[in-house]
């Protein structure tokens, strides 16, 4: 019996659309990662982009679980001596860009390389309610009721 290995031509990529309204970072993060790596479907190969299209919606409404709202940071560097810059996610969520919570949580649990910048090209974040891929028929997946700890109200 010969190990199958998926080729990228026999990829069937699917739509997913994600609700983020309530939901802990950390926990959609996995979910999300698992879907865009494509670990959920039984012909996983390692080294293909076999994943689905992701888009969140509503990313501006998730929650953190303890004191992290405040307590976490995100550091970033300029590229010059003493330019380290820090950042909490109230300040970004609160800002201008609040989908780059979500980005960089999905964006940290892929391995980095090549593929995992091809990866987070199928990844869609949206803040607000509205996206522009009605056309692609996404299906909804309900995160809140696969686990109680998912949601926080």
């Amino acid at each position: 019996m010969k190990t199958y290995s998926a080729k990228p031509g026999e990829v069937e990529k699917k739509w997913v659309l994600i609700d983020a309204k309530g939901l802990v970072v950390g926990r959609l993060a996995t979910l999300i990662a698992m879907r865009l790596k494509g670990k959920h479907k039984a012909t996983y190969t390692p080294h293909v982009d076999m994943g689905d299209n992701v888009i969140v919606i509503n990313a501006e409404k998730v929650v953190f679980t303890g004191n992290k709202y405040e307590g976490k940071k995100y550091y970033r560097h300029t590229g010059h001596p003493g330019g380290i810059k820090s950042r909490t996610p109230r300040q970004i969520l609160e800002g201008k860009h609040p989908e780059r919570v979500v980005e960089l949580a999905v964006g940290r649990m892929l391995a980095r390389g090549p593929l995992q910048r091809k990866i987070m090209g199928n990844l869609k974040v949206y803040a607000g309610p509205e996206h522009p891929h009605q056309a692609q028929n996404p299906v909804a997946i309900d995160i809140a009721a696969m686990n109680r700890k998912n949601v926080r109200v």
